[in-house]
Order: structure tokens, then sequence, then C-alpha cells
């Protein structure tokens, strides 16, 4: 992990209306706990701008009155219109005690689902990990090459060199998921083949001949047989017919 010197100076006098005046000067005032009894001072809001908005992880060297003191940051508190920082806590480090912090998670890889048209998401951009501070590493490495659409890497995936994540195990740290416009493509081509197998006549089957009716359920319709009492008539046309020529 890499350092940030902050210089400040042990508060002697404590509460509210200490704080408050504190903050008019634009100091923040802030604990150091983990030693062997908490310790309150305050530095300048400018003392603090490059340990808190980075995406770094770094840890603090704090300076107070000639002692040094590493330690991590534990919790922050912002002003709720202005953003500015009104209080910090710190985590005094000892090197055979283990620590939790939160580290940021590096993607590298080009995803094969990428390849194939889906999109990468990074689920989770920092991982509370613990262990000791030694061992403590600046950011997680995930390698995303193998991953298809649809799949995932969670944080029973990853492993780490003497550090426990303090995550849940399924919790997702990055995946590839099909984008809206491939997934319309294999929609409409798959309302393409369905399409033009229903047109496409099934084996075995008949084909009507030109000219020939088919009504709606698909069956061709065939001339329909004469009625017995039709065929009787047309035998006995048929005979007259022929005694008509008997008599000429």
């Amino acid at each position: 992990m890499k350092e940030i010197e902050i210089n400040a100076k042990v508060r002697e006098n404590l509460g509210k209306k200490a704080s408050r005046a504190l903050r008019k000067l634009e100091l923040v005032p802030c604990v150091l706990y983990g030693t062997e009894k908490n310790i309150h001072f305050s530095a300048s809001e400018k003392e603090f701008k490059k340990l808190v908005y980075t995406p770094n992880l770094y840890y603090a060297k704090l300076m107070l009155d000639g002692k040094e003191y590493k330690a991590i940051l534990k919790d922050i508190q912002f002003h709720p219109v202005s953003d500015k920082i009104i209080h910090i806590d710190f985590q005094n480090i000892i090197e055979n005690k283990p620590i939790t912090v939160p580290v940021p998670v590096k993607v590298e890889g080009f995803a094969k689902g990428v390849q194939e048209g889906g999109k990468l998401y990074v689920d989770a951009h920092r991982l509370k990990v613990k262990g000791f501070f030694k061992d403590i590493v600046e950011e997680i490495v995930v390698n995303v090459t193998e991953l298809t659409i649809g799949k995932s890497i969670k944080v029973a995936d990853l492993k780490l060199n003497n550090l426990v994540v303090v995550e849940p195990s399924n919790k997702t740290v990055a995946s590839v998921r099909i984008t809206r416009i491939a997934k319309e493509a294999e929609v409409a081509a798959e309302t393409v083949e369905t399409a033009e197998g229903a047109a496409a006549p099934v084996e075995g089957e008949s084909v009507p001949a030109e000219g020939t009716a088919v009504p709606a359920d698909g069956v061709a319709a065939t001339a329909p047989a004469l009625a017995p009492a039709a065929k009787g008539k047309e035998k006995g046309k048929e005979k007259g017919k022929e005694k008509g020529k008997e008599r000429r």
C-alpha cells in the first residue's frame, strides 16, 4: 500500500462546540482508534483530499505533534448539503493484527463474450478484504478473458494470497451480458427461421396441382361424386339418343 503523509495536531478541547469552531477554521476533527488511548486530533481539510478523493488505496502516515502513526481510514462523514468533510475516524495499524480495508478491483483481458457482441459489466469496484498489513494489496486483479455471454465471476472464484474477502461468496464481481441490440437481432433471426420452416412442405406430403382450390385448412378440394339419381338420368338420355337414331 502507498502512503500519504498527514500533518495534524492533537486536540485539547473536545465536544460539539469545539468541533464547530475547528470547522470554521477549515479544520477537520478526527479520532485515531486502536492505540493505548484514543487520540483526538485535527488537520486541514486540504490534507485529506488525496486520501479521500481517489480510486486508489492508501494508508495515512499521521504526524501528530512529532509522533508517527500508520493508520487506515475507518469512517468518514460529509456535510449533507456542502459535501465538505466534517469528521474522520482512523484505525491504527498494528503489524501483527489483521485489518479490514476496501480494495479497488481492476479488470484485465478482452472477454470472449464481448467479442461475441456482449457487454462487460464490473459489478463490484471495491471489495473488503481482511489480512495483515504486509499482505494487503493495492488492487484486486480480475482476468475476464474466458467470460462468455451470460457468465460471471463471483467472490467465491477469487484466489488471494493470505487475504480473506469479507463479502458474500455469491456476490458478482464482473459479468458479460447480452446487449439489447444483440438480443433484438437474435429474436429477429429466430422469427425468420420459424417462418421459413412453416412455409416449406413436409417431406412425403403431396403438393396441390396448379389450379386446384385449396381451402383454409390446407386440404385440396376435389369434385364431388355424382349421386345415383343423377347417374340414372344420364343413362336414360343416352338410351333415348340411341333409339332416335334407329328410327331414322
